[in-house]
């Protein structure tokens, strides 16, 4: 995987400079639905890898990658990308490995996040 920085300070930056002047509220706010709408995600691609649902395994990395994109989570956003990319060309076969790095991602975004939105 290309060496991608955890957090894009620049995508922080843009989100900040949307409501300026309100103490990270904004960004509080958009970090908050991220770290709770990625878990069940997360869960979606489990279930769907399980149950062979390939469409609602799609959605689920296209979603991912997405938020991500948004908040500049730019490894986690990789692998999601990359996920979405391969269940369009070979189906779900091969991806729990993907999957558990989406987790693991997932975590070190996570982790960030919660530093950056700590109250001042």
């Amino acid at each position: 995987m290309p060496d991608f920085a955890v957090i894009d300070p620049q995508a922080i930056e843009n989100l900040r400079s949307l409501n300026p002047g309100d103490n990270d509220e904004f960004l509080r706010e958009i970090v908050g639905i991220f770290l709770e709408d990625t878990p069940q995600r997360i869960t979606e691609l489990e279930q769907s890898l399980k149950a062979g649902d390939l469409p609602k395994f799609t959605r689920a990395a296209h979603s991912i990658k997405g938020s991500s994109a948004n908040l500049g989570a730019m490894a986690l956003r990789f692998v999601a990308e990359k996920l979405e990319h391969e269940s369009r060309q070979t189906g779900v076969a091969g991806a729990a490995a993907l999957v558990d790095s989406i987790k693991a991602e997932f975590a070190r975004a996570r982790a960030e996040l919660d530093k950056l939105v700590q109250p001042r």
